[in-house]
């Protein structure tokens, strides 16, 4: 039975992104991205709870996010869930989890990130009277700015 892996996120960059160039002319980008959710406890307080996401995009949507993104940007992706497992130097097994970003769009300023729980669904993206900017990554890592792919090996 095959299985799917897929990641849906929509949050803010907490830094810069961190750019890496390969000799092999590969660009790796790496981000840290915060989702808040938010709920009303016992007390009728307001909770907000952040988690904190290490992302990875490559090649072009590596470069794209160096061009464009910047700490507090507002970004929606998708992409897969990837890990690594490892010994420390104690001989100890660790293991990380990252999200490889496969799609990302880059949502206007101003753009009602907050989790969804004020009734808007979308997040601002996509609406009528706001811009985004969209980027895809095809499995050969080359960038598209979501335009239709006419040469199609098949």
């Amino acid at each position: 039975m095959a299985g799917v892996n897929k990641v849906i996120l929509l949050g803010n960059l907490g830094a810069d992104p961190e750019i890496r160039h390969l000799e092999s002319g590969s660009a790796v980008a790496r981000i840290r991205l915060a989702t808040t959710e938010s709920y009303k406890d016992k007390t009728g307080q307001r909770v907000d709870v952040t988690e904190w996401h290490d992302v990875e995009m490559w090649d072009g949507l590596a470069r794209v996010a160096e061009q464009y993104l910047k700490k507090g940007d507002s970004i929606y992706v998708e992409g897969k869930i990837k890990s690594d497992t490892w010994q420390d130097d104690q001989g100890n097994n660790r293991k990380t989890i990252r999200i490889r970003a496969l799609q990302m769009t880059m949502l206007p300023k101003g753009g009602n990130t907050g989790g969804g729980h004020q009734g808007n669904q979308g997040g601002g993206m996509q609406s009528g009277n706001q811009s985004s900017s969209q980027v895809n990554e095809d499995p050969l890592g080359n960038a598209s700015s979501g335009q239709e792919i006419d040469d199609l090996p098949f």
